[in-house]
């Protein structure tokens, strides 16, 4: 069976020792942003409403700026949306447009002074700044602005660009937009808001999504997701593109398109989405790249049923980003569907951690098998990935003890065997287990009857796109821009 093992190591050891002490880690999500411009609207009621959507997106820190015509007003805060702001604190936001972030970091420390919208002065007066993604240069660019005497008063990517943006020449912000964003090498979705207008952009190889959408009233939206839109009522018009800058004011939205930074131009592909969005990261309700990700999100789990069946009762996943695949997977291979594993949505990123000796506690907190189901069965199990390799065993343990007869893990994805640098915090290559052990090795270590993945032509196969217009970097290794291995999340901080 392709992309699959069976193990037949003895399991009473490894039941006992493995991933016990290990803290639940995985994927950890990367930012959201928002804007709108709507005279007449509660903007910054809006956008606080559309950060609800994207917490999904990055749970350390939310902030919300807003524009008059004359002046910007900003709060941010560390925390989740609903512990940042408060009816006063909206209610000090004016303005008929607004920008909204909401942070996991990917480039420097988690703390406040990295929270987002950040503001950056300039003799035009100030502009506000929302990001997600990475920029592989922000070292280089770092050193410039120090050159020329400009220290950053945090320790993000976002702020360097903003900078630049800030000392760029030119007569307007449309001026100095293109003036700067050419120069910029990795992924970047970018809000930019100034008193009287509001800026979009999405970088040249379309890595991380954006969307367009408008309100019945005739103002403009634009988010990450698409179910940012639907949560206020606004209509989705269209993906931003990669490469195209949006400006949006009381004239309507003119576009313009940018090139990519000239010594990546011959050899980068004009198309480099990242697959992950697709996998794990976005919504299944929002449409990304025109496609809706619950539909690709359940191709996988066919495409993964043809590719690595098993012999079982039942199929259950991991909730929740897997629940499409499972029952993509049950209905290819006409194996029932059940829930055998219930979620607590209420926990999620949290300021208050397990200390070491109750770190096995995390999977217990967040995931309860259902005893009654399992017992007995022999269950095929679905889940995203395997990134270290800590989590998945005590699952498997779990599932175990409530009686499960038979362990079936199937994976959704590819092995991840390289490590991201284009705005997803994965783990250094030395810590993804797919990088130094074999499917069969992985098998063996999480305690599974048997182990499959999906391959990488099953993956684009299910997300329906050109492979030469994914980033699937991460299963292969083959980067859409040049990288610096060395660079981590708090290279800015060293």
């Amino acid at each position: 069976m392709p992309g699959t093992s069976n193990c037949d190591a003895d399991r009473t050891t490894q039941r006992q020792t493995a991933g016990v002490d290990a803290p639940l880690t995985g994927l950890r999500e990367h930012c959201g942003v928002f804007g709108i411009y709507a005279p007449g609207e509660d903007v910054a009621r809006l956008t606080y409403f559309g950060l609800y959507a994207l917490q999904h997106r990055g749970q350390e820190s939310a902030g919300i700026a807003t524009g008059d015509g004359e002046r910007l007003h900003v709060h941010t805060r560390m925390g989740l949306v609903a512990q940042v702001f408060t009816e006063p604190d909206l209610a000090g936001l004016h303005g008929h447009a607004a920008i909204g972030h909401t942070r996991y970091s990917t480039t420097g420390s988690s703390r406040v002074e990295n929270a987002q919208p950040l503001i950056v002065e300039s003799d035009l007066g100030p502009l506000a700044l929302g990001h997600n993604g990475n920029l592989v240069n922000a070292p280089a660019l770092r050193d410039e602005l120090a050159a020329g005497g400009v220290s950053p008063a945090g320790t993000t990517d976002s702020e360097i660009l903003g900078l630049l943006c800030a000392g760029a020449e030119g007569a307007d912000w449309t001026a100095r937009l293109r003036a700067t964003l050419p120069r910029l090498k990795g992924a970047f979705c970018l809000v930019l808001l100034a008193p009287d207008g509001l800026f979009a952009v999405r970088d040249p190889l379309g890595i991380r999504p954006l969307c367009l959408g408008r309100l019945d009233g005739g103002g403009w939206v634009v988010a990450s997701e698409s179910c940012a839109l639907d949560t206020i009522g606004a209509t989705f018009i269209r993906d931003v593109e990669p490469g195209e800058l949006l400006q949006i004011d009381a004239r309507g939205v003119h576009t313009e398109r940018l090139p990519l930074a000239s010594e990546d131009a011959a050899q980068a592909p004009r198309r480099a989405a990242c697959s992950f969005e697709h996998i794990y990261f976005a919504r299944p309700d929002s449409i990304v790249d025109g496609q809706l990700v619950y539909a690709v999100r359940e191709r996988m789990g066919e495409i993964l049923a043809r590719e690595a069946p098993a012999d079982a009762d039942m199929v259950i996943a991991v909730p929740d980003a897997s629940v499409p695949a499972a029952i993509g997977y049950a209905a290819a291979s006409g194996i029932p569907f059940r829930e055998g594993l219930v979620k607590n949505r209420y926990i999620g990123r949290t300021f208050i951690q397990p200390v070491q000796g109750q770190r096995s506690g995390d999977v217990a907190l967040k995931l309860n098998p259902l005893p009654e189901v399992l017992a007995g069965k022999r269950v095929v199990v679905v889940d995203d990935s395997i990134v270290r390799g800590t989590t998945t065993p005590q699952v498997v343990a779990r599932l175990r003890r409530a009686g499960a007869r038979e362990v079936h893990m199937r994976i959704s994805s590819p092995p991840m065997r390289w490590p991201c640098y284009l705005g997803v915090d994965t783990a250094p290559i030395e810590q993804l287990i797919a990088s130094r052990m074999t499917v069969p090795e992985i098998c063996q270590h999480i305690d599974a009857d048997s182990l499959g993945y999906l391959s990488l032509d099953g993956l684009i196969e299910a997300i329906g796109l050109p492979s030469d217009t994914l980033c699937n970097a991460c299963f292969h290794g083959h980067y859409p821009v040049q990288v610096q291995p060395e660079q981590d999340k708090l290279a800015l901080e060293r």
